[in-house]
């Protein structure tokens, strides 16, 4: 294979026909590689994208790639920053750099980059002491939400600190938060004025207290390099290649920064693939992936697809299910080919009801475990946490140990304790709690208590901890309801004691065990066994899963589930939640054409391809490859190069002269205010004065124009542009009430 880019960096053999090694022993590092894994080693300039499916080998491919490259002389270990998005991934990366020779490389995920340049530069950028960092931000929260004197529930409060968290990482401000929520079509878990008057409120508490989140340490990195020009070409002098694994997962935020410590360089290698993109609802987005090739015409493009993890029948799943796939990640997914021997079928199992799927997955993973495979070697995966007790239950019957994964233990659930608490107390004092006076039967007197902890005949709407909870207590009635049938006559104090006794036998500490974990905890893990569980509509695409995007993204939950089996498969559903209850589920539509006896949906054509190597364009032979770099920013007047922001909005120097329409100017100024007026916020907040004057001297026609003016970003074009283009043309604005 010919090497990615031409640099003298590689020497050539005297014949100039190939590139030879640049150092002896480099080449070392390329050995076990494939062919698409060595591409990706071997390609250290330019923009590199690397699209890799599960079980691929990504990671080995990318520290690889480092090692090769600071082992040949090519890169300095201190020159490259790779960033991952978890500790763990980031620690194990730098352990393989050690191994491969590559030692002093920086791996660290996103927010830990970030938390050092701002320590470092903080006293130079804005003096002083960084204010100190708040690990958990929901005491901030409910203080917030006393002094709004709005009342939330400890669900409640998580819901609303994750949009914040969400608000922050898209780059809302409390102003827009409505606005970006409905357009992003999420489900508040209270109204979306009073989330953004609690968001509002927060910020001002930490200000007050001197304090800042998780996030404001990516904002505020941001902010320091896009305002200091002098801080961000050091740290551009410091790192001069970058890594990014897990790249389908950057937020909006997170994706500035590494503009930012970029600058007009190209030398990035992104690592992901789209069809593992199931953290949307905390901010991330796929788009940055697909976009790469738009972004960067010259990019080489490899496709990692020989799966090393996974047998031909696992694969054979996985790819199934993508094939029925739709929508733009669908379009760029990957036809895997498993390079591991072949292994037994994935098994497909129908229940009667909800216990006797758990008991079933019990008595398999029995098996297994008498067979001679290591508990820890298996685990079951469900879509929500609130599905674990019945299998915890199930497994600790069989004498099967487990541990839980991403989740606390289900009787550790400050929801469950406290209902329980409820529970004994109303055993005990019944006779005086007056919900209880009117029922009589077990089930009754349970929904009665427990309805003044949040639970209610229907569901919440959305997702989140509210309805978690809400699962939560919903397990312990129907608890009740099981427990009353098998035991006639049971009463408060029995059930009790019942529960009593499954949290004792439920808490004995265990070492090697069976993993039970949401799909979402376990991105990035795999076992020889996996047991599916609760594969029927409803949970698997999740009942609140409303939309195209929503669906396809528990399509692509159910793939990640898949990919995570070595050997063995297990795929299982339930006709009904109860014994005797009525058999009105069915299996999940994401295995219709692939379980036995069930109707193929109509396939598409393979969106990915084969694996392999695109090259960016073709440029004419010894000729330097192009790369993608920003033009400088120019005035328009004199020619001269601009670095200052301001100027840069205006696109003229500040002396320059201006032919700006001083009528238009004021316009925009006066509706300004007014808008301004409206939303409660300062009128910069709208736009600054620099970017009015950039409007009034650009007197733009259309909405191509309007949005090339720096300091018009997306958001504030799709709430302004209308207005701003006719006030450009003369018409006037009415001043309607606000939109929000």
């Amino acid at each position: 294979m010919t090497a990615a880019t031409h640099s003298t960096l590689f020497p050539r053999d005297p014949d100039g026909s190939r590139y030879s090694a640049p150092l002896s022993g480099a080449d070392a590092v390329l050995e076990g590689l494939d062919p698409e894994q060595r591409e990706v080693a071997t390609a250290l300039h330019g923009p590199v994208c690397v699209l890799a499916g599960a079980g691929t080998g990504k990671t080995r491919a990318i520290t690889h790639r480092i090692a090769y490259g600071v082992r040949a002389g090519i890169l300095q270990p201190s020159s490259v920053l790779a960033v991952t998005f978890t500790n763990r991934a980031a620690g194990e990366m730098r352990g393989r750099l050690r191994q491969l020779g590559a030692a002093g490389v920086q791996a660290r995920t996103f927010h830990s980059a970030a938390l050092r340049q701002l320590q470092y530069f903080w006293p130079k950028a804005v003096g002083g002491s960084l204010p100190r960092l708040v690990d958990r931000k929901i005491q901030l929260v409910a203080d917030a939400a006393a002094a709004c004197r709005i009342r939330l529930d400890r669900g409640e409060l998580r819901d609303v600190t994750g949009e914040i968290e969400w608000s922050k990482v898209t780059q809302a401000v409390p102003a827009d938060y409505a606005l970006a929520a409905a357009k992003a079509g999420r489900e508040t878990p209270r109204a979306a004025a009073e989330i953004a008057q609690l968001y509002a409120a927060y910020e001002d508490l930490k200000r007050d207290r001197a304090v800042i989140d998780f996030e404001d340490v990516l904002l505020l990195t941001v902010a320091i390099l896009q305002d200091r020009h002098d801080i961000a070409e050091q740290v551009r002098s410091q790192y001069q290649h970058f890594v990014v694994d897990e790249y389908q997962d950057v937020s909006p935020l997170q994706q500035r920064l590494l503009e930012l410590w970029l600058g007009q360089r190209d030398n990035l290698c992104v690592v992901g693939d789209a069809s593992q993109t199931i953290y949307s609802f905390t901010g991330a987005t796929p788009d940055h992936l697909l976009d790469f090739r738009t972004r960067h015409p010259g990019a080489t493009v490899v496709k990692l697809v020989r799966d090393y993890r996974s047998t031909p029948q696992v694969v054979h799943l996985a790819n199934g299910l993508l094939a029925q796939a739709s929508g733009r990640a669908a379009d760029h997914r990957l036809e895997l080919i498993s390079q591991r021997r072949p292994g037994p079928e994935p098994l497909y199992t129908e229940y009667t009801d909800e216990p006797a799927e758990a008991e079933g997955a019990a008595r398999r993973i029995r098996d297994l475990i008498d067979a001679g495979v290591r508990a820890s070697e298996i685990a079951v995966l469900f879509r929500t946490n609130s599905q674990s007790e019945t299998y915890e239950q199930a497994l600790a019957d069989a004498g099967v140990p487990y541990q839980l994964r991403g989740a606390e233990r289900f009787f550790d659930r400050p929801e469950v304790r406290r209902a329980i608490a409820n529970l004994r107390a109303a055993a005990r004092f019944g006779g005086n709690d007056s919900r209880l006076d009117d029922v009589v039967d077990l089930p009754s007197q349970v929904r009665a208590v427990l309805s003044g902890e949040g639970w209610t005949t229907e569901p919440p709407a959305g997702s989140g901890a509210v309805r978690e909870r809400w699962e939560s207590l919903a397990a312990l009635v129907n608890l009740a309801q099981d427990f009353a049938a098998a035991r006639p006559g049971a009463t408060l104090n029995d059930l009790v004691a019942e529960l009593d006794e499954r949290a004792s036998a439920q808490h004995a500490p265990t070492v090697e065990g069976v993993t039970l974990a949401s799909l979402h905890s376990a991105k990035g893990l795999e076992w020889d066994a996996v047991f599916l569980v609760g594969v029927a509509e409803g949970m698997m695409p999740i009942s609140y899963a409303k939309t195209d995007e929503q669906i396809e993204e528990e399509r692509r939950l159910l793939y990640v589930g898949v990919t995570r089996a070595r050997e063995r498969l297990h795929v299982s559903w339930s006709l009904s939640r109860a014994p005797g209850g009525r058999p009105n589920r069915r299996p999940s539509r994401f295995l219709d054409g692939l379980r036995p006896g069930s109707t193929a949906t109509v396939g598409r054509a393979a969106g990915g391809g084969p694996g392999g190597v695109e090259r960016g364009f073709s440029t004419p032979a010894g000729a330097a490859p192009r790369r993608t770099r920003r033009t400088p920013a120019r005035c328009r007047v004199c020619g001269r190069t601009l670095t200052d922001a301001g100027e840069m909005k205006l696109m003229r120097c500040e002396d320059c002269p201006s032919d700006m329409d001083e009528g238009l100017y004021e316009r925009l100024r006066d509706w300004r205010a007014v808008q301004a007026q409206r939303s409660g916020q300062p009128a910069f907040c709208v736009f600054t004065d620099k970017t009015l004057m950039a409007i009034a001297e650009a007197v733009p026609d259309d909405e191509h124009e309007l949005a090339r003016i720096p300091g018009v970003g997306m958001r504030k074009f799709n709430r302004y542009g209308a207005e701003v283009l006719a006030i450009c043309a003369g018409q006037e604005v009415a001043e309607e009430e606000d939109k929000d």
